[in-house]
């Protein structure tokens, strides 16, 4: 067999394993289960996966790469955008890494042709009256004489999947890997196409959550290492059907690993990030399930101007679904009420339109909202689970 056949055959090899996933997935999707297992299986077990938990110092910037240890993992960043005519955009843009056995469990030994590592890639644009998405997938394996089709490098930081990219623009001595970014992808979405490059500069601190990066999911104590950047500015250019458009705005990246996200009783969560007027923002999050007396688990963290951290629970926010609409079939709450009487905070959050439902293998909703109340702003809400 010829170099060219061989490898070829081998290519063919190694796609299977993310072929077949995305077909379960697909079957899983359309039979209609819902369930964390249709969201990348974040409930199932973790035996022989490093386990997240409390006490567990993060380092940086090792730990903006990647945690192989681990069974999932994500770079998942948002963006609130206007244009030069104040028109409300959006983008999304998240690498997500998900292991296919334990570490240790190689059954194909040294081999450049094999990875126990599949990456998945999701952009996507929102205009008032548009949603576009674009989904990826990629097997981890690394060639010789280049690198692989999708990777994370911690520094200088670089997180790609093909020419879909985020990666740093340099930083001073002294600073943080993610202080400045750039981000781009372009993909197609029912004959449109899109694409977007913003650069991105941190005007605060990275913000661990939860006990010092350990974010708590359940009662029971299951949950993951999680911190964010959430003071970028963002400036760049946002382009659908060959029309570009300048753009300004904010945007939040999270980096989040675990190896058992949610409990068996979790069907999902919903989670906002929330940019107010004055400059605090505030991450909250309700998982449906696992709290105490069986209730919904709460938490969140209300984070000031200048980065200061306070972590919150069920007893210091109140996430209260107001109005529903029906989505892709699905009925969701894409009006909220925020509570936070600590922070004088009451608002509303209102999705800036119901149409943006993420219709990827393991299917979610993920838009812009707008906040009204006590207090003003903007973010992003993600509810998976549906």
């Amino acid at each position: 067999m010829s170099f060219a056949a061989h490898r070829k055959s081998m290519l063919a090899t190694l796609g299977i394993a993310a072929l077949l996933l995305a077909v379960a997935a697909l079957l899983l999707r359309d039979s209609g289960r819902p369930g964390p297992e249709s969201f990348a299986g974040l409930a199932g077990g973790a035996d022989g996966y490093t386990r997240a938990r409390p006490g567990a110092k993060l380092h940086f910037p090792a730990d903006h790469g990647s945690h192989p240890g681990y069974r999932i993992e994500w770079w998942y960043l948002t963006a609130n955008l206007e244009d030069a005519d104040g028109t409300p955009l959006g983008i999304q843009w998240t690498l997500f890494r998900q292991a296919l056995a334990p570490p240790g469990d190689d059954t194909g030994g040294d081999s450049p042709w094999t990875s126990r590592q599949l990456w998945m890639a999701h952009a996507a644009v929102s205009t008032p009256d548009a949603h576009l998405v674009a989904e990826r997938f990629a097997r981890g394996m690394a060639f010789p004489d280049r690198r692989g089709q999708a990777g994370v490098r911690a520094e200088p930081f670089r997180a790609w999947l093909d020419h879909w990219q985020l990666q740093s623009r340099g930083n001073e001595a002294g600073g943080d890997a993610l202080e400045r970014l750039q981000v781009s992808a372009r993909g197609s979405d029912g004959g449109r196409d899109f694409g977007y490059r913003l650069q991105l500069d941190a005007d605060g601190p990275l913000v661990l959550h939860g006990e010092a990066g350990f974010s708590r999911k359940s009662a029971a104590g299951l949950g993951s290492h999680y911190y964010s950047q959430p003071f970028y500015r963002a400036r760049g250019w946002l382009e659908i059907d060959g029309d570009r458009h300048r753009v300004r705005g904010v945007a939040w990246l999270d980096r989040e690993w675990s190896s058992q996200l949610l409990g068996a009783d979790q069907p999902g969560w919903d989670w906002f990030s929330l940019h107010l007027d004055g400059g605090a923002r505030l991450m909250a999050f309700r998982l449906r399930g696992a709290g105490e007396g069986g209730g919904d688990f709460i938490g969140g963290s209300w984070i000031a101007r200048d980065g200061h951290t306070v972590a919150l629970d069920g007893d210091d926010l109140q996430l209260i679904p107001q109005g529903y609409s029906t989505v892709a079939g699905r009925k969701l709450p894409t009006r909220w009420r925020l509570r936070l009487p600590a922070r004088n905070l009451d608002v509303t959050v209102t999705a800036q339109s119901e149409n943006r439902w993420m219709d990827t293998v393991f299917p979610y909703w993920e838009g812009n909202v707008a906040v009204a109340g006590s207090h003003t702003g903007v973010g992003y809400l993600e509810m998976t689970g549906y």
